[in-house]
């Protein structure tokens, strides 16, 4: 049976991404724009987790388009795959959120938050058996952080059995254009760690850094930047989409994954990442998409996996690949111990298999991997946030849409938990200094600058 998929996109960020990754999914199943299946059996096997069949015979992704103002709707529906998705599904506001997270929750997102669940409840009734929710949105904004946050919460409530993932763009250190984003992103953060199940960790500077280093595009676009994004919800997704030696889906991912409930923030790596040039020259083995898919310069989030252990990961293999090398592979590196993984957790790396590689290539890896350096990008955010919150900047906007200091605070001391834990299992003091649980000493995972 096939285990359907809602898909949701939220703000101008979302929707980009996600008009993307439909261009990406829609040509691997053989769909043209206007929603005409045009491909093979193995193409159509798995069609239902993403899209419905209307009675004239094309098909339509179960996607939810959202956003608080109209202008970038229009554009997608001025695009390529614009006549590809539902009219209904197109819900808008005519205000914005003015990057701010308050908009999106309490305000301006809350007038229009009833029509979207109206939406999301046709699409899962529809489904034969529901999977769960993909949400694509960033945190820096008004309407992905605030709005987007604001739908995870009230699916939450409405389907507490189903798995919430969501692929979400954190702001990065040194490519920021709004001067609140450490308060949208801690605000979202602390919504992110209750309500989500699976949360991607992606970030600008990282996909500037591949697509200009690894890529060699000398002017990187944001459209180059979205085709990345889309390549790794596509790889994610293959499992569940094509048949494979070794299948996965929403569940499995979670259960392998996620050692605590909190700690569920993904690090994601593509491979092979090479330039048009460069790419006939490179041996394209299991062994060679192993070592690329590790190496942190791979990672869509600017993190160094030098720091810290691995706790679980899973690697995705597409096209004609042995299963049997891939557990070689997966258990060289656990001998070779060339990467740090936590010995407390046996067997932690999850492999799949999908028989259908990408458009245009033969085989591809991609790595999803629950690693305590994620908490890398948090503690960024975090120090920001703390600067300007310590000095009250800004508040008077967030306030004025109904907002609390203690809002503030406790989403403060939230993060910082969850940077703590992360950071406590990244220690490798419970093996080599045979500790337990009840020696291990808190005090060595606060981080210098988080003090008054």
């Amino acid at each position: 049976m096939v285990r359907e998929i809602v898909h949701i996109q939220a703000g101008q960020c979302g929707n980009s991404i996600g008009n993307d990754f439909w261009g990406v999914v829609s040509e691997e199943h053989g769909i043209n724009p206007n929603g005409i299946f045009h491909g093979n059996d193995l193409q159509n096997e798995n069609l239902g987790v993403y899209y419905n069949e209307a009675a004239s015979g094309r098909y339509v992704p179960r996607a939810i388009l959202v956003d608080l103002e109209p202008s970038c709707l229009d554009n997608i529906r001025g695009s390529t795959y614009g006549e590809l998705f539902r009219p209904d599904n197109f819900i808008y506001g005519n205000t914005g959120a003015g990057n701010n997270w308050a908009k999106g929750f309490f305000t301006e997102g809350r007038e229009i938050v009833d029509l979207i669940m109206d939406s999301v409840r046709r699409e899962a009734e529809g489904a034969d058996s529901l999977q769960g929710f993909q949400i694509a949105h960033s945190l820096g904004g008004g309407t992905g952080s605030g709005l987007g946050t604001l739908l995870m919460a009230r699916i939450r409530e409405e389907y507490p059995d189903r798995i919430i993932m969501s692929f979400s763009v954190f702001p990065s250190e040194n490519l920021s254009d709004t001067v609140v984003e450490p308060y949208n992103s801690i605000l979202s953060m602390h919504r992110l760690i209750q309500d989500a199940d699976e949360v991607v960790v992606i970030d600008n500077e990282a996909l500037y850094n591949i697509c200009s280093k690894s890529l060699k595009l000398t002017k990187p676009t944001f459209g180059d930047l979205n085709h990345l994004v889309s390549c790794v919800m596509s790889n994610v997704t293959s499992g569940f989409r094509f048949p494979g030696q070794l299948n996965s889906d929403l569940r499995k991912l979670a259960v392998n994954l996620v050692p605590f409930p909190r700690l569920h923030f993904f690090l994601t790596s593509l491979a092979p990442l090479w330039s048009t040039k460069s790419a006939s020259y490179n041996p394209l083995t299991v062994a060679d998409l192993t070592r690329e898919m590790m190496d942190a310069k791979n990672f869509m989030s600017a993190c160094d996996n030098r720091d810290g252990r691995y706790l679980t990961a899973a690697a995705i293999f597409r096209g004609t690949v042995s299963a049997m090398e891939v557990d070689e592979q997966m258990s060289l590196l656990k001998k070779n111990k060339v990467f740090q993984f936590a010995d407390w957790i046996p067997n932690n790396f999850k492999s799949s298999v999908c028989n259908e590689p990408p458009t245009g290539m033969k085989i591809s890896s991609t790595m999803i991997a629950n690693h305590t350096c994620v908490e890398q990008p948090f503690e960024r955010i975090l120090r920001k946030f703390k600067l300007m919150f310590g000095r009250k900047a800004f508040l008077h906007w967030y306030s004025a849409e109904g907002m609390d200091e203690l809002e503030f605070i406790e989403a403060d001391d939230n993060v910082y938990d969850l940077i703590s834990e992360y950071q406590q299992y990244g220690y490798p003091y419970y093996e080599d200094d045979g500790m337990s649980f009840e020696d291990f000493d808190d005090d060595i995972c606060e981080f210098s600058y988080y003090c008054e």
